[in-house]
């Protein structure tokens, strides 16, 4: 059982040394640098014995007069060497968590909505965070301990095996015992470090939530409740991390103990070496040295795997990302004008299999230039019948057309330059209001264009009451505006997209009766010249529309201008009366 996941771990963390190789070149001097530390510390030990024998037994001060120099070059070989090593991995691991961060920003950005709908915010967070840092723990700490400890433990054992064979016989049946042990904990270590990792996502998921929703938890009291969330969350990272930490310490108290035994054997047996002469005390304490200067290695070595397995569970919740499916784009059609002409043909979709069908056989055509309006009670599937035109979603049979081409031959680039929305849920970035009106591949269009757009959305009848005008940041999620006016930009983003196909998801429906009033005057430029989708909460907003659909239960039931579906009688009459009489 346990064979296949050690495999995996391997695979993953042989995956994460492709994003190593490019820094080879600095890869080799970090080796070599390691190499140097290695070698001046034996050397060091080494220098241990001609003190001991002929300076302080043989009291031969002439022959030693160079340790002094000896001892001041190996410190600065040393330190030199120390420099070369932390910065080139220290370059090599910051280059590492750039290219993984950026790889899996890039994912994000591309992926499909359902997505995000299924996984949480905090968990998407902590892995952009948290987990790329583990990550580069894992190829600077983990590549540092191994090489450079590795090679001092060789020199070591060199040196020691040089001073006194028999003595080394001691001290290496310890090794065995050590490497089971360091096997043992490895699995242990890398089921902590995953549980690790999900519990930082639930604690980044709380804090994101509360930060973003503090009013909701002021007006309703949930400061306890958020708390109580929070603690929860804490209190199961707190509990893995102290598991593994317990781990990691046992290991090492462990690995003491036994190396401490292979000390014991060592202490009695150069007895018997120095009583036969076969030992001299220069020589015991080079082999004594060689023999400490090994512990600490050892013990990094041991705590390494816990780093390791960190590593290897932080980069497999981040491959899992980055071998996310994209969304799929197979139409390879791009046209440079579009009527915007649009038909709907027996379209259906569920958001799974287990799901019944959130729209079903739904179809109807809108013209050049022609609006619709899709309205119903809520839950009718208003809103994902719209999501299904710029391929949030894919349906699942029936047939999406723009100016009598199925939306799938159109690449899914060129089919989106043909929509602009605007939703309820106005998104702006933490930007100014100029950089959140010309968005994206709007950044391109001249300052006539974005001045026409600004005017033409009422923009510039509170922005010019601003101290820094259109150079305002807006906030977080556009929190420093009106609702109305965060509405405003959005228009105006649309209006500048000029694009030939409009979706108005619920624009108006959280305004009051003066800014909905302002914001229609606005929506009647954009509106100008464009196929509209219009979802409506509000049926006193779509009494001018072309053509009206009403949904129930993702079908359609009803479907006419306001006019003849008022003479009906039937459901479109019915929600406008009980929307009026409510009002």
């Amino acid at each position: 059982m346990k064979k296949p996941i050690n495999n995996k771990s391997m695979q993953i963390y042989k995956r994460l040394w492709g994003y190593v190789t490019p820094y080879r070149s600095i890869g080799y001097i970090a080796i070599l640098a390691m190499a140097t530390t290695a070698l001046v510390e034996m050397m060091m030990v080494a220098l241990v014995e001609p003190l001991m024998d002929e300076a302080l037994v043989a009291k031969n001060i002439e022959t030693t007069q160079w340790l002094p120099f000896a001892f001041i070059a190996i410190f600065v070989m040393r330190g030199l060497s120390g420099f070369a090593t932390e910065a080139s991995l220290g370059w090599i691991g910051r280059g590492v968590i750039s290219s993984l961060r950026r790889e899996v920003f890039k994912k994000f950005l591309y992926l499909p909505s359902r997505y995000f709908e299924v996984n949480s915010t905090g968990s998407m967070l902590s892995r952009m965070t948290y987990n790329v840092e583990m990550v580069a723990e894992s190829v600077t700490n983990v590549v540092t301990i191994l090489v450079r400890d590795f090679l001092t433990v060789i020199a070591a054992i060199g040196l020691m095996i040089y001073q006194s064979p028999r003595l080394f016989v001691t001290v290496a049946i310890t090794f065995p015992v050590i490497t089971m042990l360091i096997k043992f904990l490895g699995s242990v270590f890398r089921r902590y470090s995953e549980r690790i990792q999900d519990s930082v996502g639930e604690v980044t998921q709380v804090t994101q939530e509360v930060l973003s929703g503090q009013r909701i938890v002021k007006i309703f009291n949930g400061h306890d409740y958020e708390m109580g969330r929070l603690v929860d969350a804490d209190e199961k990272n707190r509990t893995q991390n102290l598991k593994l930490i317990r781990s990691r310490s046992l290991g090492v108290a462990v690995t003491q103990v036994v190396f401490g035994i292979g000390l014991a054997g060592v202490i009695y047996f150069a007895g018997i070496e120095s009583i036969n002469g076969k030992l001299s005390p220069g020589s015991f304490m080079s082999f004594f040295g060689a023999m400490m200067l090994m512990l600490q290695p050892v013990r990094r070595m041991t705590n390494v795997n816990a780093i390791l397995q960190r590593g290897i569970a932080a980069s497999k919740s981040l491959f899992k990302v980055i071998d996310e499916p994209e969304e799929k784009d197979l139409g390879s059609i791009e046209k440079a004008y579009s009527d915007g002409a649009l038909n709907f043909n027996n379209v259906s979709f569920s958001y799974s299999e287990k799901d019944k069908g959130v729209i079903s056989n739904v179809s109807f055509s809108i013209k050049k230039g022609q609006s619709l309006a899709v309205v119903g009670h809520s839950g009718s599937g208003k809103s994902t019948l719209i999501n299904l035109l710029p391929r949030f979603y894919d349906y699942q049979s029936g047939e999406i057309s723009v100016d009598g081409v199925p939306i799938q031959d159109y690449s899914i680039i060129d089919l989106r330059n043909k929509i602009s929305m605007v939703s309820q849920d106005i998104i702006l970035f933490n930007d100014t209001i100029l950089n959140n009106l010309a968005y994206g591949q709007l950044r391109d269009k001249s300052s006539s264009e974005i001045q026409k757009a600004v005017k033409s959305a009422r923009i510039d009848e509170f922005a010019n009451d601003l101290a820094d005008g259109l150079d305002t940041i807006v906030g977080d999620k556009g929190v420093l505006l009106s609702g109305g006016q965060r509405q405003r930009v959005a228009i105006g983003r649309a209006i500048l997209k000029d694009a030939p196909i409009l979706i108005l998801d619920e624009a108006t429906s959280s305004l009051d009766t003066k800014s909905e009033f302002q914001i229609q005057e606005a929506l009647k430029d954009l509106m100008r010249d464009k196929t509209t989708l219009v979802v409506a909460h509000r049926l006193s907003t779509v009494e001018n529309v072309d053509q009206i659909i009403v949904l129930d239960k993702g079908k359609i039931v009803e479907q006419g201008t306001h006019h003849e579906l008022m003479k009906n009688g039937s459901y479109y009459s019915d929600l406008h009366r009980l929307q009026f009489s409510s009002e």
